[in-house]
């Protein structure tokens, strides 16, 4: 089973879109939440140890950015285990 894969993003972002993106060429479902939206995702993402955005959630691992990791934790959403 495919776990919960939470993207945080705002209007504007770049590099957020190029994250939602990957995930959507990859064929992975994801939940976007928009910090400009809701100031409580804001307070989510810096509970992962982040300022900035994008951050990708895949159950309690988070990567900010568009980088190498985010390949890892694509890998973890579309495990089995």
């Amino acid at each position: 089973m495919n776990k919960q894969v939470i993207v945080y993003t705002a209007d504007g972002c770049i590099e957020c879109s190029l994250v939602k993106q990957m995930l959507t060429e990859e064929g992975i479902e994801f939940e976007t939440r928009d910090l400009l939206a809701n100031p409580e995702y804001q307070e989510e993402v810096e509970k992962y140890g982040f300022l900035g955005i994008p951050v990708t959630v895949v159950g309690d691992r988070a990567v900010k950015g568009f980088t190498n990791e985010l390949r890892e934790l694509i890998e973890l959403a579309t495990s089995k285990n």
